[in-house]
């Protein structure tokens, strides 16, 4: 597959980049997953394309996902929403999916995802993380996500359970949030701003592995408390103008 250049931190798409009908991207967010990446691109459902964002890895995650057929796209600037918001910027697809690539999610749950936003019965879909085993999700990130999870219902009224990586919503719709945290509080900002544009939101339950490799952000309690104090930054940010308070079919 192509190569993407370097995509840079513009608010909209390159011109070029028209919706492909019908079509899937998965948004796959990397930094020195090289042990996890073979598993990860094994699974992308037929017919969707797979777009490793690179952040910076030195164990050369770029080769091993290009040489697998995956699109790379190379994204200097360090932080989860930084990779995430580069990987849907480079999307041309009418659906865009995003899940982590360090194995402990499985991207082909995604499909029932895609269906039910292709079928207009949910704008954003999520999955609700359930540890297969004890050591999947430590104690103090499940924490973390229950506290988070208790001031998003309260900020938006969601009643959601996780602000989980694996995900699914249309492309326009998406950038349509103008979601700028470029930090750990990305996945949330883009819940609390779909539902403040009137977005419907649902969640539903996904097996959540042990992840390949040493983790980056929920590993260690100062990383929680890094990603929990982002996500809270998040919350006291005021609902966007009314010019995106409209959902995007």
């Amino acid at each position: 597959m192509a190569r993407f250049p370097a995509v840079g931190d513009g608010m909209t798409p390159p011109p070029s980049h028209d919706s492909r009908p019908g079509s899937v991207d998965v948004v796959l967010p990397c930094l020195d997953e090289a042990a996890a990446l073979p598993w990860v691109l094994a699974r992308i459902p037929d017919g969707w394309r797979a777009i490793v964002v690179d952040n910076g890895s030195t164990d050369g995650s770029a080769e091993i996902a290009r040489g697998l057929g995956a699109t790379v796209v190379h994204e200097p600037r360090r932080g989860f929403g930084a990779a995430c918001h580069a990987g849907l910027l480079a999307a041309d697809a009418e659906i865009v999916c995003f899940c982590d690539c360090d194995a402990s999610l499985d991207p082909a749950l995604l499909a029932p995802f895609v269906r039910a936003v292709r079928d207009g019965d949910s704008d954003l879909v999520l999955g609700r993380r359930r540890p297969e085993s004890a050591g999947a999700w430590p104690l103090h990130a499940r924490l973390g996500n229950i506290a988070l999870a208790r001031m998003l219902r309260r900020r938006t009224g969601l009643r959601l359970h996780d602000l989980g990586p694996l995900r699914a919503a249309r492309r326009a719709g998406l950038l349509g949030l103008d979601l700028t945290d470029r930090r750990s509080g990305y996945p949330l900002q883009m819940v609390v701003r779909a539902a403040d544009a009137g977005w419907r939101v649902e969640e539903r339950p996904v097996p959540y592995l042990p992840r390949a490799g040493r983790s980056k952000v929920t590993g260690t309690w100062r990383g929680t408390w890094h990603a929990v104090r982002d996500m809270r930054a998040v919350l006291r940010q005021p609902p966007l103008p009314t010019r995106v308070e409209e959902r995007v079919r």
